[in-house]
């Protein structure tokens, strides 16, 4: 006689319903989405800088706006695996690379001294706005990549956040720094860096709390 089935068993069977399975790939276009997006509006708010056009740019700009876009990349590359988790998943590359980053405002830092300017404020006002406008511009990241944590399952959901708020920073300072005309090392690595600062402690308090079931 074959064994009855458990009528638990049954009812909860009978309330699954299929679901599409998290596609890495479809998380990146999501941020890469949010990133052209944001970019957009900048440019349509008050323009890109036509320096690297033209070859007025100095190299530290590329060098310190491509460092800057990396972390972002390797932050959202990591929050989006995380919604995913899997056995032996590493981020050594991305720890790396804010080793890389941190080398921007020392050198910033350790420049000022040995020219004496570390308390002039001749362009404080400047670095101040690139600050909150590269804060700000992380906004639509990191709604994207908590739009994704939340379809997922993050084990762990204060490093997911920390990272979220890393990719958001980040990527929103390189947006910004698309129409930023100030292209020194002074200014590009503490005025562009800090953001990723900022929002990393941002998503670090606020993220854990959105993303858990």
């Amino acid at each position: 006689m074959p064994p009855r089935p458990n009528p638990l068993i049954a009812q909860l069977a009978g309330e699954l319903e299929p679901v599409r399975p998290l596609r890495m790939r479809h998380g990146l276009a999501l941020v890469a989405i949010a990133t052209v997006l944001t970019i957009a509006a900048i440019a349509l708010w008050q323009g890109l800088w036509s320096g690297p056009a033209n070859g007025q740019a100095a190299a530290i700009f590329f060098i310190a706006n491509g460092l800057i876009a990396l972390v972002g990349l390797a932050a959202a590359r990591a929050v989006v695996r995380m919604a995913a988790p899997r056995v032996g998943a590493r981020q050594d590359g991305l720890r790396w690379l804010l080793a890389a980053l941190a080398i921007l405002p020392v050198t910033a830092l350790l420049l000022m001294a040995l020219e004496g300017t570390v308390g002039r404020h001749d362009q404080a006002t400047d670095g101040l706005n690139c600050f909150i406008a590269g804060t700000v511009s992380g906004i639509g990241v990191a709604a994207a990549l908590i739009l994704w944590l939340r379809r997922g399952a993050p084990v762990a959901p204060n490093l997911a956040g920390f990272y979220t708020g890393i990719a958001a920073g980040a990527l929103g300072s390189f947006a910004h720094g698309m129409s930023c005309p100030f292209d020194t090392i002074g200014h590009l690595g503490i005025w562009h860096v800090t953001p990723v600062a900022m929002s990393a402690a941002l998503g670090r308090i606020a993220v854990p709390a959105l993303i858990r079931w």
